[in-house]
Parts: structure tokens; sequence; C-alpha cells
């Protein structure tokens, strides 16, 4: 690569993410505007903020390279990700959330919760439980775009790790959430226009769209008889039923992210930046065709680069990558795509791991400071911009040394059991928050609780692919896993631990004191 070219591509790209924080540092003159936006954020801003959030280095590099080892299967997560992330998302979660929000006064995720229920414990404990969860997730975003800069820039992957997270710092922390959400529009579009060239420009590669399935489909003799023993039938139809994969690739990647989408903090305090549900209503396509690109494209081309791979080497991708999942796209990226689409590439998994951090250290940091330290010292004169600032430096700090610490192949997983955490943690108490005035403010502590509870016992007793690594299981019962029978020690936690959650919620609400019927009506003002 001209490295003049790659250097002048790179200073001009954080010359517009600098100008765009600076705008909206210069746009932010209270806590409102850190937090919120201002409310006033364009329905194209916020939906591209939104999906560029969304879809992370985790789903181009993590959910790419499983989709370059296991196939086109995953393309159920991208309709899913469309129909329940963007679809039910926006319409029946984004319009009550926004008014009710309103109506709340409510800030962050935590507080929308808190001021519905009248507790300042749940909205304590939610920002707990988002502040210590979420730097998992962040770090395998982190590591995501640290191996691509590896790869492009042959640097050190503890080099490009601490430059990549002291480049989104700067402007998260100076612009508040103006400056990432308007990053976030201009990251979301490169990546946009970025996996839809790199789409074409496979099928070209591969003599196109036809002859590429075809004998992609015809490979099916080459799988490995490991993934065969798993129900691996091939890298463009779906795995066998009821094998090992088949319920690794519905309970754990399909349903966990597919579901847990709904419940992530960093996008539901989306729907609070715009000023009405007109807004909502235009960004529901913006958002549905955004996301459709960028996993069901990405997915299909990891498929694809076992064709490419096994061409061109006679290796599949996985060999190519030597057993590490997540170097399969940047690895197919360097071999097989002209020079220029590689500068464009590179600025695609930047701005798809620097839109997302943004949005994590941001939520990180208001749960800290807002939700978290402004009301264990209710008595304390804080500053909310200003602790919100020093939490999100903090955040930082703790996702760079988990990134230093996590072994290869854990983008997706990690980004799973994150999402996983949310889903049974806070997907139900939300829904209810939103749908069901009976719930009580009992219910809606003793749920999460138990959410998050069964959510961490599934990981360290059930879940083999946690459980094992942890040795917790093994060191207090003498095996590396509780589940004896198949499938329960590979299906995902979020079977376990969600119904558990909403059972919690639907019974404690109907046998304690509902809440008031004033502090109802004013939750739900305005709302039908």
């Amino acid at each position: 690569m001209n490295t003049f070219v790659l250097g002048l591509v790179v200073v001009v790209y954080l010359l517009a993410i600098a100008f765009l924080g600076y705008r909206g540092y210069k746009q932010t003159k209270s806590a409102k505007d850190y937090l919120l936006a201002g409310r006033d954020i364009h329905p194209f801003v916020m939906a591209m903020s939104y999906g560029a959030t969304f879809i992370s280095t985790s789903a181009i590099i993590g959910f790419g390279g499983i989709a370059g080892v296991y196939g086109m299967g995953l393309i159920w997560l991208t309709a899913l990700n469309i129909i329940v992330g963007v679809f039910i998302a926006f319409i029946f979660f984004g319009r009550v959330t926004r008014k009710m929000g309103h109506n709340l006064d409510a800030h962050t995720f935590p507080e929308f919760l808190g001021n519905r229920f009248q507790s300042k414990k749940i909205q304590i404990i939610s920002g707990a439980i988002i502040f210590i969860s979420m730097p998992l997730y962040a770090a395998v975003v982190l590591i995501g775009g640290a191996r691509f800069i590896e790869s492009i820039f042959e640097i050190d992957f503890s080099l490009a790790l601490t430059f990549f997270s002291i480049i989104i710092a700067a402007y998260v922390i100076a612009g508040g959430l103006k400056g990432v959400m308007y990053t976030d529009a201009l990251q979301g579009s490169i990546m946009f226009l970025s996996l839809f060239f790199l789409l074409i420009v496979t099928y070209v590669k591969l003599g196109g769209v036809s002859a590429a399935h075809e004998a992609l489909t015809n490979m099916v003799n080459l799988v490995p008889e490991s993934l065969t023993a798993k129900g691996h039938e091939g890298w463009t139809v779906f795995p066998k039923m009821n094998s090992a994969w088949w319920w690794a690739l519905t309970t754990n990647i399909i349903l966990g992210v597919g579901i847990g989408v709904l419940a992530q903090p960093q996008l539901v305090v989306r729907f609070m930046t715009v000023k009405s549900n007109r807004e909502l209503n235009r960004a529901v396509l913006i958002g549905g065709i955004f996301i459709f690109v960028a996993t069901g494209f990405i997915f299909t081309v990891g498929a694809l680069t076992n064709l490419f791979f096994y061409t061109e080497s006679g290796q599949l991708a996985i060999q190519v990558a030597k057993g590490n999942v997540d170097l399969i796209i940047p690895e197919y990226i360097s071999a097989a795509m002209p020079e220029w689409f590689v500068y464009l590439f590179m600025l695609a998994l930047l701005s798809a791991g620097m839109s997302t951090l943004s949005s994590q250290f941001h939520t990180m940091g208001t749960s800290l400071g807002r939700d978290f330290i402004e009301n264990v010292f209710p008595n304390k004169k804080i500053d909310s911009m200003m602790i919100s600032k020093i939490g999100i430096i903090v955040a930082i700090l703790i996702s760079i040394i988990i990134g230093y610490k996590l072994p290869g192949s854990i983008i997706a997983r990690g980004t799973a059991i994150f999402f996983g955490i949310c889903a049974a943690t806070f997907l139900p108490v939300y829904f209810g928050a939103l749908y069901w005035k009976r719930v009580t403010k009992t219910a809606a502590l003793w749920s999460i609780l138990t959410g998050l509870i069964a959510s961490a016992f599934s990981l360290a007793f059930m879940h083999v692919k946690e459980s094992e690594p942890l040795g917790i299981c093994q060191a207090l019962f003498g095996k590396p896993t509780l589940a004896s029978d198949f499938p329960w020690m590979i299906v995902d936690p979020i079977l376990i631990a969600m119904p558990i959650s909403i059972v919690v919620l639907i019974v404690v609400s109907l046998t304690t004191q509902k809440t008031s019927d004033e502090h109802l009506a004013a939750c739900y003002k305005g709302i039908k």
C-alpha cells in the first residue's frame, strides 16, 4: 500500500471527525445537550446513528468471520435485525419511549426506568449493571477495529488498540451525544457505501451471483469433519435440524442478538433524541435499508471467502486465518480487494468501531456519572457533564485493559453475551414500563436482579463456552458444566434467564401494591 496515500486518507477522515466532534462541542450548552443531543436531532442523523451504533466491527469482523466458517445461515439474523431491531424497535418501542421519556424528563435509559417506577434504587442498579457489563462488549469492538488496523498498517496490536481508543475518546468526551451522533451519521454513510461495493466487487471476482453461489454450494464435500459433526451441511444452507450448530446459531446468535437489540441502553436513548414521532417514522426506512446492507452483505461475503481462498490457494477461509475467526475478513480484504478499496474499507472498519464505541463510552460514562454517582451522593452538588466525562475516561481505560486480556475468536461471542444479558435483565421491565401499567416498583427491581443473576449463573455453570474457560463450575463441582443433557450446555442463556425474569415481573406485579394513578397519568400523558 502507498504509505503517503494511506496517511492522507486517514488524516482527511480524522479531520472530518474532528470537525463534527467540534460542532457537537459548540452546540452542547447543557446536560440535556450532552446527554440527549438537545432532543432535536434530524431523522436521518438519528437513523444512521442508530444503525452505525448497532452495526460495529463485531458485526463486520466477528460475525462476518462466523459466516466464513459456518455459512449464510446468519442471514436470518439480518431478517430479525430488520423486523425486531428496526421496525418493532422504532414503531412499538421508540414512539412510547420518546414521549414517556419526555414526560419523565429522563436523560438516560436507567433514569428512564428509575423515573417510570419512582425508584432511585432501580436507576442506580441499572447504571451499575451497564457500567460493569458493557466494557466486555466495548472491548470486543475495540479488538475488531484494532485487528484491522494491525493488519493494514502492520503495527503491533497493543499500539493499534491504544491509538484507536484515544481517537474515539477525544470527540466523545468533548462533544457529548451531539458529537457522537454527528460523527455516527458520517461513519454510517461510509460503512454503507463500503459494504455495498464490497459485495459487488466480490461477485465480480467470483464470476457473478449465480456462478458464485453454485460453486460455493458444490464445495459441500470440503466441509471439515469436525464441522460436519456439529451439523454443518454446506455454506449456502442452514445447519442440520437439532444439531449442535443449529442450536448455537438459532439461540446464541440469531435469537440472542436479534432480540437483545431491543434492550440496548445506547440504542434506547436514541429514541429520546428526536422531537416527534414523525422523525421516528421517517427513520424506519433509512434504518431498515442500512441494516439490510450492513449485515446481509457482510454475512454473504463472509461465506463466499471460502470460494475465493479455495480457488486461489486450495484452503478454506478458517485455514487462511490460522484458526482465528476474527482474521477471516481482514485477510480476505487484504488478499482480494484492489488497493483503492482497502483504503475505503479501512475507513468503514474505523467508522464501524468508532460509531459503536463512542456510544458505548458515552453510555458507560453517563451510567457511572449521572445514574450511579449522582444518586449515591444525592446531597453533593455534582456537575452532570463533568462527572459523565470522568466516567467516560474510566470506561475507556477498563475497556482497553479487557481488550488486552481477551483471547482470539472472541468478537462475535462477546457481543452475543452482552446482548443476552441486556435482554434478560432489562427487556421484560422495559416492555412492562411501556405497555403494562400494573408493573410495580418492587416487581421491576426483582425482575432486573433475577435476569442478571440467572444470566450470570447460566454463563458460569451452564453454557459450556463460558463455564469451561471460567473454571468456576469445575472448581466447585468437578465438571465444566452442570448441563449434562444435550443441548442445554450450548443453548444461549437468554432462553433460561429471560423467561425467569418475565415470570418474576408478572408474579410480583400481581402481588404487590400498584403504582399510583397520578404517576401513571403523568407517565402516559399524550400516549394513546
